[in-house]
């Protein structure tokens, strides 16, 4: 069932300008410049329910833009937009019961108040039953292990806590959809960790629908099958990892450690990306020479201690993808 449905997006801003100094202040008083900003032209893409999408771009693509439109914070300058049957800017009331949101770097809870007080003023907010919100926020607390956080006023959490329990407050309602908006940005490796394996939980055991946005590829290789790539306010890719990675470096990486010094490795197809004394990292195309032709061919003239094979990193596949995509259009 198609949850949530994007047509030909569009938002502009309209931004002043004005010349640098005191003679540039004066002139913008005088007569004001315009320009626009194009945050998104004519995206479109659709997510099904208890689909888990990953919404990826560098800084100012749009991928925020695009969050705050769905969850009804802003109000597009064309383009069709229906999130569970609902016009998310134009049946705000409606559509905010139904939905969940954590921003990375902004917080819903109140900032002097202990969560638990937190809790129970979202609860009020959002109105939900008091059996069911008990049942609910002991639930959360529980996956979520805040137990010893309930009193704390929330100045007093580190970001790794709060984070915590941001995804609880945003969940308290129990949401059919979930947006993400870098919601690992600044946490340490347990805290990431902890959020990856919530998220993914909620999606595969509770069937949440979850659009992700962030900058952690990671974050997107532990939890998305599919993934949206956006740059400059437009869409460049919407396609499951799996052939995004295919398509764009289908190269693999052949790390291998040898028993004594690493040989002078020369053959057609193979390039040395990394050396140590008695290693080597390869790169080869699986298409050109079979990994197995290739690890027998080693072996058969090498004394090796330990061998495997690697995808390349996502980081890399992706900055690879922008590479293209730009040589494109120039």
């Amino acid at each position: 069932m198609l949850q949530i449905l994007v047509e030909a997006l569009a938002k502009t801003y309209r931004v002043a300008e004005r010349a640098p100094g005191l003679a540039g202040a004066v002139r913008g008083l005088v007569r004001r410049r315009w320009r626009e900003v194009h945050a998104l032209v004519d995206v479109s893409f659709s997510l099904e329910a208890g689909e888990l999408l990953a919404f990826i771009g560098p800084n100012g693509a749009g991928k925020s833009t695009t969050v705050k439109i769905l969850s009804g914070i802003l109000r597009p300058t064309s383009g069709r937009v229906e999130v569970g049957g609902l016009v998310p800017y134009e049946e705000r009331v409606k559509h905010v019961a139904r939905i969940g949101v954590v921003f990375g770097q902004r917080s819903q809870l109140w900032w002097d108040l202990p969560v638990l007080d937190g809790f129970d003023l979202l609860a009020d907010i959002y109105r939900v039953a008091p059996a069911r919100y008990r049942r609910r926020r002991d639930e959360l607390v529980a996956m979520l292990r805040l137990e010893p956080l309930l009193d704390q006023p929330v100045r007093q959490l580190s970001l790794g806590q709060r984070m915590r329990a941001e995804f609880a407050a945003a969940l308290l309602h129990d949401p059919a959809i979930l947006f993400l908006d870098e919601p690992t940005i600044g946490l340490d490796a347990p805290s990431k960790l902890a959020v990856r394996e919530f998220v993914r939980r909620l999606n595969r055991e509770q069937g949440v629908t979850v659009l992700l946005t962030t900058h952690d590829m990671h974050d997107v290789e532990a939890l998305a099958e599919r993934v949206v790539v956006i740059g400059q306010g437009r869409l460049l890719a919407d396609s499951p990892f799996a052939s995004l990675r295919a398509g764009v470096l289908a190269e693999r990486r052949l790390c291998i450690d040898f028993a004594g010094p690493a040989p002078a490795l020369e053959m057609d197809g193979v390039t040395v990306r990394a050396r140590t004394d008695r290693a080597l990292e390869l790169a080869f195309n699986p298409v050109d020479i079979p990994t197995p032709k290739l690890i027998a061919a080693i072996t058969a003239k090498h004394a090796v201690e330990d061998i495997h094979v690697d995808e390349p990193a996502i980081e890399e596949v992706i900055a690879r993808f922008y590479d293209l995509h730009d040589a494109h259009e120039a």
